[in-house]
Formats: C-alpha cells, structure tokens, sequence
C-alpha cells in the first residue's frame, strides 16, 4: 500500500475531528466514549504502523514508502522514511495507546483533552514522515498548539506561565529556522529534503565570507547551521537553554509529560541528523568542539541540579536534560559508534523517561502531591510500585541489561574516539545519575512507612501494570538485543556519514579562511 504514512499520520487526526464534530454532552458515557475512540485510534495507528516497521528493506538506505504529490503554489506533499527516521514513528505510534490509557482517571474537559492528543500523535509523526521543507516545518510547528492547550488547561498550579515558557522558547528558536529554509529554497530552487540531502546537486556554499565587515568562517553554511541550531537546541533541550523544560514538566499533566520527555525532546536530535550534518556538513565539523563542550556541560550541570530538587518530576526533567546531552555529543561525532549511540539513546530514554513519569503519575494521583518529603517507606505498601519504580530507576542510571547501558556506552565510546577530555567529563555523568537516582528511590520507597497519610495507599492496579508492561519489555529486550535498532539504523548513518566525510574538504576550514583573507 502506497499511502501507508498519511493514514498512520492521519488516522489520530480524522479521529479529532470526530470527536470534535460529533461527540456531544460531557456526562460520563460521553466522557468513556471520548477515551474509547482515542484509544482506538491510537491503537489502530500503531497497528498499521507495523506494516511500515514489518516492510521496511533494512539494506536500503534511502527513503521507503515515499508519497510524492503535487500539493499547493508548486509545493509537494512528499512523504517517507528510512532507517533513521522509521524507529521514531514507531516510537510514537507505540506510546501514545499506553498514553491515551494513563489518563483514563481524567475528568476534566475529557473530549478536548483526547483531541489534543490525538492532533498531537498526528503532528508528531508528520515531522518523522515529512521529505519536504515547508511541510516538516508545518508539521514541527503545529505540534506546540496541542501541547501547549495540554500544559495550560489540564497543568499544574503555574501552568499559563509554564505554557506560555514553553511556546516562547520553541516557537521564537524555530523563526529561524524558518528563515533559513527560505534561502535555501532562494538558493537550490527546491523544498525537497530528498533533493537537499544530495551534496552533488545542492552543495552550500561554504568559502569564508564578509557581512558588516566581519568574516565568517563557513560562508553560507555557517549561517544556516546557526538558524537550524537554534531551533533544534531549544527543542532537545541543550544547555543553556534548556530552563523551559523543568517548568513545562512540571505543570504539565502526567501525560503531557510522558509525550513531552519520550517523543517532543527527539524532534531536535531527528533535525541534527536529517539537516544539520547532511546539508552543512563543514560547519557541522566546525561547530563539533562547541557542541561536545555544550553538551558536556549539560551532562555535568544539570545532573548536580537534579541532585538539589525536592520535586520528583522537576528530578526526572533534569535527568532528560542530562541524557540528551549524550544525545547531542553522539550525534556530532560523526562515527558510527557514536550515532547509532545517539539515536539508540533517544529510542530507550523514550520507554524509560516515558515510565518514570508514569511512575510519578501513579502516587500523584493518589496523594497529589510530588514533594519527595512527602513520601517514603511506599515498599511497605506498594511492593509491585516499587519492584516497578526501581526497574527503570536502574535503567536510568545505565545498568547492564537494560537500553539505558547500551545508549550511553555507544554514545561515550564514539565520544572517546573523538575527544578523550569530553568523553572522561561525560563519563562521570553516569555516576552523577546513579546519585540523583538512586536518592530519589531511597527517599520515596525505602524505609520505615511512618507518614499517617501513606498507611492506606494502593498498590498500582491492573490497568496501571498493563500500561507499564510493554515498556518494560522493551526496555529489556533492547537491552539485550540493540541489533533490533541497529540492523535498522546501520545502513541509514553509514550512508549519511559516508556523504558527510566526502562533503569536507581535506584543508581544514580554519586554515582555508586564514588562506582566503591572507593572514
């Protein structure tokens, strides 16, 4: 079938519109009715999206299942994927079912709430999906409305200021990215990003240039690097703009959260490897040392903020912060090792940060509150909670096993092979997050149970096991077996790498600006 990804890209979104058009009242048959159809939905989208996974050639590294067609003002609508870009719509199509169950409690404004999910799905997996310019950029944009509606109508106390935090930051980042595409539709003639990735035919321009007397190294290239990196930055998020997520994680619903950390944050490592280092390679290998220290930084600062939280999801925010650090510094190495790494980490920090927020959720919506303070001693009450709660604890920190080890071992060995000062700061994040972590754990579920609140709370429930079932099965089984990821992403980084290299001239670009102004 030829239009397998507008359905898995649609499907959630006509579902909206049903909801929208024909679910009347907001009794509690028309509340179940609302959660029923998106679970549906989402269910049947992910579905079908098996046929994607099951029919994808994994030896050809070019784009599979492309829909291309004329679309508006000579703008195309042109769909596909390939080994990098497939596992993410998987990704997406298999949380948000898990997603639509977790927040089967919800009583408030339900109809709209499945709706915002449901857009949400569709936008999101457009962005994966898209092979045209302005279409990704409608796609990556449309994304923050539902959201946004989720942080500033379901959130927490601060949620306007959190929601607003959120739009802000992302939307203003991606201007320039906006910008950016425009010149370099003005300079290649094309939208298409099938096109763009071939360095034979549209090749920027990378000869150190003048603007206001001052010369820039990289020419063109640079500046169009910088445009996409800010939008891309704020979005993973990389210190030091970084201080909207916490917020936004925060006031939003433990759902939002679950689709904020796990799917929302991989959008900016996606448009590392899908424009970043295919289309401005030479700044790419220039800016390198710039983001590896970046990142580091992250790695480093953000796990000692995590140390010093009270608030549980404020906790876990910080640690995303911290592991797409690793993300950023796997990408940018521009080996194998490393980006396979980057992209295997943003797979499994999609299932284990997606459970941890889960985690929260479950004694959230018991005692409504997520002050650490607060709790303590839950293995006396919640034994399942905690065999649970410490599980992904532990994949968190990178235990042998689980996908969390074999993220960060690839990644820090691609690091190592690169530069041996960043790859030894990294490392220590690890023993950062065992810290943050494993504090966490002690302080919510060990111990005497002594609070009088706690003495008759609920071990999780069937439909809560449920939910956290698959993503323990993945966690493992990509623990134990990475080859599923990366027989499917191998052939993909191998080729964009190897178009990488041979886009670099031989001179390196310092020398080459010193030769070009006579210094």
């Amino acid at each position: 079938m030829t239009s397998l990804l507008s359905i898995i890209t649609f499907l959630p979104i006509v579902a909206a519109g049903i909801l929208a058009l024909f679910l009347r009242g907001d009794d509690a048959a028309a509340q179940r009715n609302a959660k029923w159809l998106a679970l549906i939905a989402t269910s049947a989208t992910f579905l079908i999206s098996l046929f994607v996974l099951f029919g994808f050639d994994r030896s050809n590294t070019g784009f599979q299942f492309v829909e291309d067609r004329e679309w508006i003002m000579g703008l195309r609508y042109k769909l596909g994927v390939d080994g990098i870009s497939v596992l993410f719509v998987m990704l997406t199509t298999f949380l948000m079912p898990l997603t639509i169950l977790s927040t089967w409690d919800v009583s408030k404004r339900v109809k709209e709430y499945m709706i915002a999910f449901l857009l949400l799905e569709g936008l999101m997996i457009g962005v994966f999906v898209a092979l045209d310019l302005v279409l990704f950029y409608l796609f990556f944009e449309a994304g923050l409305i539902p959201m946004f509606l989720i942080i500033g109508i379901w959130g927490g106390q601060n949620r306007i200021y959190a929601a607003f935090k959120f739009f802000l930051y992302t939307f203003l980042g991606s201007v320039l990215m906006l910008v950016a595409m425009v010149s370099m539709y003005r300079m290649s003639g094309t939208t298409d990003i099938v096109a763009l990735l071939d360095p034979a035919r549209t090749a920027f321009p990378s000869e150190t240039m003048r603007i206001l007397g001052i010369s820039v190294i990289g020419g063109v290239q640079t500046l169009l690097f910088l445009a996409f990196f800010a939008s891309f930055a704020v979005k993973m998020p990389m210190w030091p703009v970084h201080t909207w997520l916490p917020d936004a994680h925060v006031q939003a619903p433990t759902a939002g959260s679950v689709v904020l950390a796990a799917v929302l944050l991989k959008m900016g490592g996606y448009g590392f490897l899908r424009f970043s280092l295919p289309m401005f390679p030479v700044a790419s290998d220039m800016f390198q040392p710039v983001v590896f220290w970046m990142s580091a930084i992250a790695i480093v600062y953000t796990s000692l903020v995590a140390l010093a939280q009270s608030d549980m999801k404020k906790l876990i925010a910080y640690s995303s912060v911290a592991h797409m650090g690793y993300v950023t510094m796997g990408i940018f190495t521009a080996n194998q090792v490393g980006v396979d790494g980057a992209i295997f980490q943003m797979l499994s920090h999609g299932f284990i940060s997606g459970a941890l927020f889960l985690c929260v959720g479950v004694i959230y919506d018991r005692m409504h509150t997520r002050e650490i303070d607060a709790y303590g001693g839950l293995v006396n009450r919640m034994p399942v909670y905690a065999l649970v709660f410490m599980f992904f604890t532990m994949a968190n920190v990178g235990l042998p096993g689980t996908s969390g080890f074999v993220g960060e071992f690839l990644t820090l060995l691609g690091v190592f092979r690169e530069n041996t000062w960043v790859g030894l700061v990294a490392t220590s994040g690890v023993i950062l997050s065992a810290a943050y972590a494993l504090w966490l754990y002690r302080r919510v579920t060990l111990g005497a149970l002594v609070k009088e609140s706690l003495k008759t709370i609920a071990d999780m429930t069937s439909r809560e096991k449920w939910i956290f079932a698959p993503l323990i099965a993945m966690t493992l089984i990509l623990g134990v077996y990475p080859r599923l990821v990366t027989d499917i992403t191998g052939p993909a980084v191998a080729n964009l790498l190897a178009n990488y290299h041979a886009s670099i001239p031989a001179e390196p670009v310092a020398e080459a600006a010193a030769a070009a102004t006579g210094h």
